[in-house]
């Protein structure tokens, strides 16, 4: 991706290693910006380079936006083809984070990561959350979270994410 000059960054369990509580994850979330009507060109090259991990991988992004590699040192990658103005805002507010020495990838900020996992809304994602909020208490731009969190709880017609997000944040049960 840096070298096809692909904007993308880093999301899910690795960011969280940098924006909250570090745990294990068993893949790594990217997040690609293809925009919409272009998707077709950015799956054949990846799926060029990489294995998909099922047979019908080049549809199931075509349909879910989700694009599940395999790299080849046999570890899982989703890649979540991104369109949306806040994936858009994502990507232009991402900033470089070094995993391990050398190993340097752009990684979504704090806020948007605690919007992606409280719109995914899994039992892990609210774990991930609550970290995140503890971790980055004093830097979080709270009206930032609960802007873009809200705009896309009205697409899914999930308030009670809001609720929940909205009680995460001022630190209450």
């Amino acid at each position: 991706m840096k070298a096809r000059r692909w904007k993308f960054c880093v999301i899910g369990g690795l960011a969280v290693q940098r924006w909250g509580e570090p745990r294990l994850t068993r893949d790594a979330d990217l997040t690609l910006m293809t925009g919409f009507g272009e998707e077709e060109q950015f799956a054949d090259a990846l799926l060029e380079r990489f294995q998909g991990r099922r047979p019908d991988a080049r549809a199931f992004v075509l349909v879910n936006r989700v694009l599940l590699l395999r790299a080849s040192n046999g570890k899982d990658v989703d890649v979540s083809f991104g369109a949306l103005d806040f994936e858009v805002s994502m990507l232009k507010r991402a900033t470089p984070f070094e995993f391990d020495a050398g190993l340097i990838l752009p990684t979504c900020s704090a806020e948007d990561l605690f919007v992606m996992k409280a719109f995914a809304a899994r039992v892990q994602d609210w774990l991930d959350v609550k970290g995140i909020a503890v971790k980055q208490e004093k830097s979080l731009n709270r009206s930032y979270i609960l802007k873009h969190l809200a705009q896309l709880c009205e697409l899914k017609e999930t308030p009670e994410i809001m609720a929940q997000a909205r009680r995460i944040l001022e630190r209450k049960p």
